[in-house]
């Protein structure tokens, strides 16, 4: 039987054997309720920053799943893209940051900005652990299994004029930006560094800083599209 899609991820304290896992939480209920597996049956499986494989399904009951697993597979190619995003609204953040792995991004700086409110710095769902919560989702639903990194930048000014120049260095440098003239480029091939706005943009005064350190204005059409609209389109057309 060949392996479903969808991937389960591993971690090294799911391992009771070299070739033997055992599964509950979470994991468990999704290979019940949603793949509906049963004894025999074959799971697509990867090992958290390491190999895919498949699992095959050798006992499960409502308290526990036991897989063999086989990894012998390369997880798919990163994205050649440091992703720049300023902090979204806490509902819309999970959306963005489990999109964002599951099209192969792996580095994501959450920065602020004028239009960023501070109470969405206090969000618990900033948290570590729901942070990585939602990177694992968008691992599992693209078959990845290298867990990208996220960093929160609190200081625009700081983290742009001082740290950005570093980043980008021999990168082009995009800034997605509502007034700017030229259109999003198309089919690239090198490093990107692609700096995104909340909605409605970064005011003036933060796209000249941008601009001031080598990052070019593109434009997304005379839309105002919401973060993970402007997320998925940006990827589709750069990449």
């Amino acid at each position: 039987m060949s392996c479903v899609m969808n991937t389960i991820l591993l971690e090294t304290e799911d391992f009771f054997a070299t070739d033997r896992v055992r599964l509950l939480g979470r994991r468990l209920r999704h290979v019940r309720e949603i793949h509906q597996a049963a004894e025999g049956d074959e799971l697509r499986v990867g090992v958290l920053n390491g190999k895919l494989g498949c699992g095959r399904v050798e006992r499960i009951d409502q308290h526990s799943l036991e897989l063999s697993v086989r990894l012998d597979l390369i997880p798919p190619p990163p994205l050649p893209l440091h992703l720049i995003l300023a902090l979204p609204r806490p509902k819309v953040l999970n959306r963005s940051i489990a999109a964002a792995a599951s099209m192969g991004i792996k580095q994501i700086d959450l920065i602020n900005a004028w239009r960023v409110e501070k109470a969405y710095w206090d969000s618990p769902k900033l948290s570590e652990q729901n942070l990585r919560e939602q990177l694992i989702f968008g691992l599992e639903q693209s078959g990845d299994t290298i867990l990208p990194t996220i960093r929160l930048q609190r200081l625009f000014v700081p983290f742009v004029r001082e740290e950005l120049p570093k980043e980008i260095s021999g990168r082009l440098a995009l800034l997605a930006h509502p007034t700017a003239e030229r259109e999003a480029p198309r089919c690239l091939t090198g490093p990107v560094v692609l700096a995104i706005g909340p909605e409605g943009g970064f005011i003036e005064r933060e796209a000249n800083t941008f601009q001031e350190i080598g990052f070019e204005a593109i434009s997304l059409g005379r839309r105002i599209l919401r973060v993970e609209t402007a997320l998925a389109f940006l990827i589709g057309r750069l990449f």
